[in-house]
């Protein structure tokens, strides 16, 4: 019987980066910004992997990363994370 893989097995390149595409940055749609408290972050990657968007990286010393140019604030992330490192605000632009 083979050993599944856990989240950080996984190579941390996403399947597709974001485009510009016909509508553009996609970050002024949201409602919330998703915040992560680096002092809870148990480094998991669950935000990473459920991300929609592609908006969230993993830097090179393992620390999480939400590129807001293109988080469309759905807070999936917010919503998967075990630990609840990930604080929703809501969005004030300009």
């Amino acid at each position: 019987m083979s050993k599944l893989k856990t989240i950080k097995e996984y190579p941390l390149i996403p399947a597709s980066k974001p485009s510009e595409g016909a509508a553009g940055r996609t970050g002024l749609w949201r409602t919330f910004r998703p915040v992560v408290n680096l002092d809870k972050c148990i480094g998991c990657r669950l935000c990473w992997f459920y991300c929609p968007d592609n908006a969230i990286t993993i830097s090179g010393d393992g620390k999480v990363e939400i590129n807001y140019d293109w988080c469309k604030g759905c807070l999936i992330c917010f919503h998967e994370c075990p630990v609840k490192a990930i604080d929703r605000v809501v969005e004030e632009f300009g």
